[in-house]
């Protein structure tokens, strides 16, 4: 079961969380009852931050493994999914920006009384994490960077990035054609990437001329714009909880950075999931759930 509570921004963005409730553990009085921010759920709390174009519903092979003994979150961030876009008279690169994304994970954790909170981010979600981290310690038991470089990537990257998206067969006539095309098709893909479809799939929504994806490109390349010029070395030394750094064999953030950003973290580990790529939750889930849990596990031993 699934439960949306909205929360509002502190500009005023209305934000889509959603609670992954566990049915064997409701408490008697309804699937809402010491739920939902009521503050009356005393298990671990886990913050879940898609990366960037995804979906809280993304996270939804996870948060069921982890909601056996945990209170499970996950946000849908501004721009994305279920969450308002901010309006076309705000100050976009503003609105869109690392102080939004970090004040709004801040807002949820704080509105929902889920401190302190265990943070598992994606890809952005794992910088917005990361900087949140470091800015709230107090908020922030533990943190999951899964797939996301400390270094900057630079303008040649957001080209690519914009080049990319023009390249889009806007709309796709079936939501099995959006998977194809990203899973298969994509000049992009190397090879199938059964994951990769699946993830981009979920991420479209049926408009009255096929099928076309939830968010703004251009927002998109905008919030993109706010962070990929910029290294983000100093603020992940500033994260001082128990920190696991995990990527995939395939994915975006390569071995020698991964173990330099676990060398830089104070309490860092690492972790490594073979077969898998930049959607290494969606690649290979079973040796996600494996590198996590030892983790996971160790920040709950240490609570008792």
């Amino acid at each position: 079961m699934v439960q949306r509570i909205d929360v509002t921004a502190a500009d005023g963005v209305r934000l889509a969380a959603w609670e992954f409730l566990e049915p064997a553990a409701e408490p008697a009085g309804g699937p809402a009852a010491g739920r939902a921010g009521s503050g009356q759920d005393t298990r671990p709390a886990v913050l879940l931050l898609h990366g960037l174009m995804g979906r809280a519903f993304h996270w939804a092979g996870t948060a069921r493994w982890l909601g056996e003994h945990r209170r499970v979150v996950a946000l849908d961030q501004r721009g994305h999914g279920q969450s308002d876009r901010p309006p076309a008279d705000r100050d976009i690169p503003s609105a869109l920006g690392r102080e939004a994304f970090v004040a709004d994970a801040e807002t949820v954790i704080e509105q929902l009384g889920l401190a302190p909170v265990t943070l598992i981010g994606h890809s952005m979600g794992a910088l917005t994490a990361w900087q949140l981290a470091a800015r709230r310690p107090d908020l922030v038991e533990a943190l999951v960077i899964c797939d996301m470089r400390a270094s900057a990537l630079g303008e040649a990257s957001q080209q690519e990035w914009e080049d990319w998206f023009r390249r889009w067969p806007l709309p796709f006539p079936t939501q099995d054609a959006a998977r194809r095309w990203f899973g298969e098709d994509d000049p992009r893909v190397e090879r199938p990437d059964p994951g990769r479809g699946a993830f981009f799939a979920e991420v479209m929504h049926e408009a009255p001329d096929g099928w076309r994806p939830l968010f703004s490109r251009r927002q998109m390349l905008t919030a993109r714009e706010t962070w990929v010029h910029d290294a983000h070395w100093e603020e992940l030394a500033q994260v001082r909880c128990p920190t696991l750094v995990v990527r995939g064999l395939d994915g975006e953030l390569g071995r020698a950075e991964a173990q330099e950003m676990v060398r830089v973290l104070p309490a860092g580990q690492y972790a490594e999931i073979p077969d898998a790529g930049h959607y290494l939750h969606y690649d290979h889930p079973t040796a996600w759930r494996e590198a996590l849990e030892p983790f996971l596990d160790g920040i709950k031993a240490a609570q008792i």
